[in-house]
């Protein structure tokens, strides 16, 4: 049962490094459908992608904001402690006294006021960037689009922990009194004489044995809601109660018609993604080309100034306005090279995604048909289980009736009961097999 407990194994480490819950909430009753339509929109992960697609459009409005008008306000005070003293040519008495006089241009108290309007007129950078701003907001969707595939991906396969450790429980659950039955025979035998001590023992073993396998089922199935709780988003501890049955999920149609299903990769979430980064790739490439081009700005700016010699503002010296407006022109015209080479990473970096993209096709197509194939194979092993369960429960039967009758020894009881346990186990692996494999293939399929 290896893919089961490597389920337990993986469960504990993410239960581990989680806030406790100190408060669960009322009885869930679900059915798979409704476990990954509620995982969908509430599980922590999707939480935290819907998240990231509010950043994203956050992201996107901030980046269009650059173009529109900007206004700035600035206000300023000082106070001259000692007023700057400035030496300047004797214009008032040339040739009589000093070549130089002390003067002192500022007054002690000055403050001023202003407003300062600016807008974008012209830049090939940010009309690009305007063009990126729709790559970007599509990327953050089909993130959050991938992220709830994956919940329900791992909700479905929760799902089916939960139903397959069940259905072993009950499985060996129905074995336990069959063996207490033989035990007391058994011991009744021993006490009249009839069997030895050994006897007794190999079906004690085996008790234990069914007894022990059972008690880890349901420590499996505990586990499995642990993780099933999580993968929807709800407080460990909440009881949910699974609406749908084991065969139902087994025999549904859709699922059984998944290995027959066909695939468009061009459809797939992973290649939307693949050819998303192409495009914001193609606009950066665009946008370093454009960083040599011109840029325009325009400004207009109001400002009252206020000086006196004592901190007295609008007394009796007035503010006095000073109002511009302007233009500025940036032209490049020599970088050494730097603008050509970033121009040249871009245009490598576009093969690059570009090279994913078709990598990420070529892989999606390898993996349907790994995931078929593996479906179609963990189907057929399901199968043959299934029967060898069955056989084993008939021999088990038919060698209880003889044991009784004293036809067959204790020894043979006891292997053939060996021999359930271990079909039991076997039944139980591929039943998760099963599961697991329609769950991965679905996946592939980007059916979720």
């Amino acid at each position: 049962m290896r893919t089961l407990f490597a389920t337990i194994a993986i469960a504990a480490g993410l239960f581990a490094n989680l806030p406790q819950q100190t408060h669960a909430q009322g009885p869930i009753s679900i059915s798979l459908k409704q476990a990954m339509d509620m995982a969908a929109q509430q599980s922590y992960s999707v939480q935290a992608s819907a998240l990231e697609a509010e950043k994203a459009r956050h992201r996107v409005k901030e980046i269009t904001a650059i173009g529109l008008p900007q206004i700035n306000g600035e206000a300023q005070l000082q106070n001259f402690i000692d007023v700057p003293t400035q030496l300047v040519p004797n214009f008032f008495t040339p040739g009589q006294g000093p070549d130089y006089l002390a003067a002192q241009f500022s007054l002690p108290w000055n403050a001023s006021a202003g407003v300062t309007l600016s807008q974008l007129i012209f830049d090939g950078s940010y009309l690009i960037g305007l063009q990126a701003t729709k790559a970007l907001a599509q990327q953050s969707r089909e993130e959050l689009e991938k992220t709830r595939a994956d919940a329900r991906n791992q909700t479905a396969k929760a799902y089916y922990g939960v139903l397959a450790a069940e259905e072993g429980v009950r499985i060996t659950g129905e074995g336990i009194p069959l063996i207490e039955q033989s035990l007391r025979e058994a011991r009744a035998m021993a006490e009249a004489g009839f069997l030895e001590e050994t006897d007794v023992d190999r079906l004690t073993i085996q008790l234990d044995q069914t007894t022990s396998l059972k008690n880890s089922l349901q420590q499996q199935a505990s586990v499995a809601r642990m993780m099933l709780a999580l993968t929807l988003g709800v407080p460990q501890g909440t009881p949910i109660i699974l609406t749908d049955d084991l065969r139902s999920i087994l025999n549904d149609a859709n699922e059984t018609a998944l290995t027959e299903q066909g695939f468009a990769a061009g459809q797939h979430i992973e290649l939307k993604e693949a050819e998303t980064l192409i495009r914001l790739q193609t606009l950066n490439m665009r946008n370093e080309r454009a960083k040599g081009l011109p840029s325009l700005g325009g400004f207009i700016s109001h400002q009252q100034v206020w000086n006196g010699p004592d901190f007295d503002p609008g007394g009796d010296y007035p503010f006095y306005p000073t109002t511009l407006w302007g233009l500025k022109l940036n032209v490049p015209i020599f970088s050494s090279g730097n603008r050509y080479h970033k121009v040249k990473q871009a245009q490598v970096a576009l093969k690059q995604v570009e090279l994913n993209r078709t990598a990420t096709e070529q892989r999606l197509l390898a993996e349907v048909e790994r995931t078929r194939s593996q479906a179609r194979t963990a189907f057929e092993n399901y199968r043959t289980e299934e029967r060898n369960l069955l056989l084993a429960q008939r021999i088990v039967e038919r060698t209880s009736i003889k044991f009784g009758q004293g036809a067959a020894s204790s020894f043979e009881l006891t292997q053939e009961r060996g021999n359930s346990l271990m079909a039991q186990q076997q039944y139980v692996q591929r039943l998760v097999d099963l599961l697991t494999a329609r769950a991965d293939l679905r996946r592939a399929l980007d059916l979720y």
